[in-house]
Order: C-alpha cells, then sequence, then structure tokens
C-alpha cells in the first residue's frame, strides 16, 4: 500500500531543554549563596566517572541531570535551577536504575549507596525521602506477604484453601489502603502524600436496591465520578510519575464513552484545568492530538477538530515548530470537510471514456466512493474484494460504486487489472486530469485529495442518498455491517 505518511513533530520537552540544569553556583562578596539544588551523593565503589539523575516522564524516563563521581566515589548533582519535584532515580554509567529517590522542594540533601546493594541507600537531610522511606518499606513487606500468598493460592488444592488465602490477601490489602490513607492525612501536603493521591483508584462499591430494583449502573458513575478526586490536572509534578499517565489512559478507556462528544467534554475539562500547568498543559494537548490525529474509531477526528479550532487556531499553535504547525493545519483541513454526517464533496470527474461524471448526478440509497492506486499491492487485494460484494449483495441493496484513480497517468493499468479480475460493469472508475489538477491549484481550490483526505489508499467512504458521509475508516466487512443496519432500520 502506498501511503504517505505524516510526520507529527510536535511540540516535546527534551530533556536538555526541560531540566538543562546551571551548575555553577553564585558568590556574594560577603557569603557564599547556596545552590538552589545541591544533592551530594557517594556511590560505592564507582569513581572518575558521570552518574546520572533521571525521572519518569509520563509512560517514558529521562535524563534531568548528572554529576562527575571523583577518585573517591564522590559528586554532586548541583545548580541554580530546581527539579519539578516527583520520582527520580540515579542512574550508573550503564544506564542501570539503581534506586528511587523523592525530589520535593527541599534539594539540599546527601546521599550514599553502593551499587551491590541498592535497597539500602542512605538519604539524609530530605523529609521527603524519610516518609517516603518508611512507606516504601513498609508496602514492600506486605508485597512480599502478598506475592507468598499468591503462589499459595496458584497451588491450593481446595475450596477452602482458596478461600482463607483470598481473604488473607483481601486483608493486606486492606491494610496497605489504609496505610496509605493515614500517610495521606497525617502528612497532607507533602510530596508523598500528592503523589499517592493521585494513583489512588475509587474503590468499586456495591450494587445498591432504589425502590427495591438493582441499580446496575451505580458502581460505573460512582467511580467515574471519584476517579479524579484531588487529583489537579495543572501540577506538573504528576508527570513525574509512572502511574499518571497509566490512570489517564484507563480513564478514557474503561470511563469514558469513545462517541467524539463525549471525548471532547473529558478533554476540553482537562486541558481548561491544564491550562495554568507550564508542562502538563502542553504534554495533555501533545498527548490527545497525537491520539486523534489518527484516530482508532470511525468518528473520533471530530476530536481532533476540536482540538485545533478551540486550541491551536486560538494561539497555541506557537507551542509548535513550523513544521508541525503546518502539519497540524492542514491535516485540520483535510477533517474538516469529511466528517459523519456532513454532506460529502462533490466529484465530478472524468470517466475511462472521457465522460465527466457528476457524483450527485448517480441517485442511489448508497453510494461507495474508493480512492485508489492499480499498482497498490494492498488496493489490489481490496477492490477485487469489493467487486464481489457489490455482486453478491450490495447490487440489490441499491449501493453504487464510485472509483477514483489517483494517478491519472495509470489509467492503462486499471484498464487491464479492471479486466483481468473480471468487475463488474457498473463500476464507475474516474480520475482527474491534470488539467484540471493544475487549475485547481492555480485558482486555490481545494481538490480531491484535501477534501476525502486521501493519504493512504484505499481510502474508502460510505454515503446515504443525501450524498452524506456515514462510514468511513472502515474494513470493508464493517460497512458491509454498516448498509446492513441502515436498511433494517429503514
Amino acid at each position: 500500500m502506498r501511503n504517505r505518511i505524516l510526520v507529527l513533530t510536535l511540540f516535546v520537552f527534551s530533556a536538555t531543554t526541560l531540566l538543562a540544569q546551571v551548575k555553577k553556583s553564585t558568590v556574594s562578596s560577603n557569603k557564599p549563596v547556596l545552590p538552589a539544588k545541591n544533592i551530594e551523593i557517594t556511590l560505592t565503589p564507582l569513581k572518575n566517572c558521570w552518574v546520572y539523575l533521571g525521572c519518569y516522564y509520563g509512560k517514558g524516563k529521562i535524563i534531568a541531570d548528572s554529576a562527575f563521581l571523583n577518585y573517591e566515589g564522590k559528586g554532586s548533582f548541583t545548580g541554580n535551577t530546581k527539579l519539578t519535584q516527583g520520582i527520580y532515580f540515579v542512574v550508573s554509567p550503564q544506564y542501570t536504575i539503581q534506586f528511587d529517590l523523592l525530589i520535593g522542594k527541599g534539594q539540599q540533601f546527601s546521599i550514599k549507596a553502593d551499587t551491590a546493594q541498592k535497597e539500602k541507600a542512605i538519604i539524609t537531610g530530605s523529609t521527603d525521602n524519610d516518609l517516603f522511606k518508611q512507606y516504601s518499606n513498609y508496602t514492600n513487606e506486605k508485597g512480599k506477604a502478598i506475592n507468598g500468598l499468591s503462589q499459595q493460592l496458584s497451588a491450593a488444592k481446595t475450596k477452602t484453601d482458596s478461600t482463607s488465602i483470598q481473604t488473607q490477601i483481601t486483608r493486606l490489602n486492606k491494610e496497605i489502603a489504609i496505610y496509605r490513607e493515614k500517610v495521606m492525612k497525617e502528612h497532607e501536603g507533602s510530596l508523598l502524600a500528592v503523589l499517592l493521591q493521585a494513583m489512588k483508584r475509587p474503590e468499586v462499591p456495591n450494587i445498591p436496591l432504589v425502590n427495591g430494583m438493582a441499580d446496575s449502573s451505580y458502581p460505573y458513575r460512582y467511580v467515574k465520578e471519584h476517579y479524579w478526586d484531588g487529583v489537579d490536572f495543572n501540577d506538573d509534578r504528576l508527570l513525574r510519575t509512572p502511574f499518571f499517565e497509566p490512570k489517564l489512559d484507563d480513564y478514557y478507556k474503561y470511563y469514558v464513552s469513545p462517541e467524539p462528544d463525549s471525548i471532547i467534554k473529558e478533554i476540553n475539562y482537562q486541558l481548561l484545568y491544564a491550562r495554568t500547568g507550564k508542562e502538563m498543559y502542553p504534554y495533555l494537548l501533545t498527548k490527545f492530538t497525537n491520539k486523534y490525529i489518527n484516530p482508532e474509531y470511525m468518528g473520533q477526528d471530530k476530536v481532533f477538530i476540536f482540538l485545533y479550532e478551540h486550541f491551536y487556531a486560538k494561539g497555541d499553535t506557537m507551542l509548535l515548530n513550523p513544521t508541525s504547525r503546518k502539519t497540524i493545519t492542514e491535516r485540520a483541513y483535510s477533517m474538516m470537510a469529511n466528517q459523519i454526517g456532513v454532506q460529502s464533496a462533490e466529484l465530478n470527474l472524468t470517466d475511462t471514456l472521457g465522460n465527466n461524471i457528476s457524483m450527485y448526478s448517480l441517485k442511489a440509497p448508497f453510494t461507495f466512493i474508493v480512492f485508489w492506486d492499480p499498482t497498490c499491492g494492498h488496493c489490489k487485494e481490496e477492490l477485487p474484494r469489493i467487486d464481489s460484494i457489490y455482486k453478491a449483495k450490495w447490487k440489490s441493496d441499491g449501493v453504487i460504486l464510485y472509483s477514483v484513480n489517483i494517478h491519472e497517468n495509470l489509467m492503462k493499468e486499471l484498464k487491464l487489472f479492471v479486466q483481468e479480475k473480471k468487475f463488474s460493469p457498473d463500476w464507475i472508475h474516474t480520475y482527474q486530469k491534470k488539467a484540471d489538477t493544475d487549475a485547481d491549484i492555480a485558482a486555490g481550490r481545494p481538490n480531491y485529495r484535501q477534501l476525502y483526505d486521501v493519504s493512504k489508499t484505499p481510502t474508502m467512504y460510505l454515503l446515504d442518498d443525501q450524498k452524506r458521509i456515514i462510514g468511513k475508516m472502515l474494513s470493508l466487512e464493517q460497512f458491509d455491517s454498516l448498509i446492513e443496519a441502515r436498511l433494517k432500520k429503514k
């Protein structure tokens, strides 16, 4: 398949741009001024080498700072710019993670560790890490017990044993949850409390009875309503965790309808909330743009159009480099004309006999348009399948086939292929003459490629009797099911 690949290089925070740190401290004439951050580190047995401070960033990891260890294995991550708070980790010269730590408001502390005993790292002078150490020790102990019980559960031979073990696992998980709540309450405002709150997911409640009837949808509504309790979308610290973005993805997967308007409502709320987040806002805007510029489900490109019209077109293209700005704008205009439910653009192209055939002059319950290339491998597989299902079903359903060869100089190849595969004579095969293409360009008119977003072949659309778009970006089987559904509805 020939596929014109659209490369989207959106605004991305590189480690260099995002986290570049000034290494020299300012010294006054009277007394030295402490740098904004000074994290001293001794990492045995390493010496005379660079080590790094990494952090989580969404679903990925980046290097945030570096320190050179001297002959005694000592160095420091220092500079006049503080690191964004969050979960960090020390990285060896071989880029292997040694251990996690928290970077909070106070960034003046020391680390002493051994690469052979990573879990015994000692951090001094950081209340955030003192609390984090206590939490880690507790949860690790409970976690080991749960893992042991899980192994016993898989080997249990009787229902009684399974029930007993499962009860113990449930109890331990409950103890961990109670401990987390205790930390959040007793250390409210601490970095760990913020992270635990962001990580927390609502417990699914039991199904209640309403007027004697079970309200089976209540657990879903409850979880959705409380999913983001205590989470601030403008908090850049959430990006420095491994759990915020997976939680966000699960929310859209399990608790937001795939219907475009439902997605738009959620995205709009989160982006407006995140607007004051220096890093969070562009990160989320980029994430949603990348997801819906080539959506998973038909019709969800409406979400991308919304992002363009309500954010990029109102000034947020400043977040993009010129190439990305051009790509975003062109994609938006390519999609605007072919949204589900809108009137399709006219196609008045030349057929194999040299006659102009207006698509709107063809009256039928359904019009199936396919943009293709007779040298495209995928097209050579799909077009005969379309012909087969047309002969078997679609012709009697009142479907008209309108074919557009995207290369006017390949009409000979098209005719040979159609003859070889014995296509139905009902097909309307068309192309755009070069003179007509040049005339569109000269007049500044969008041609069919833009109006129908023909970025790959084959590109297929299904129209209703009023030439409104009712299907696109579907498999042949899905188009067939859509036709059947429409006929049954009538």
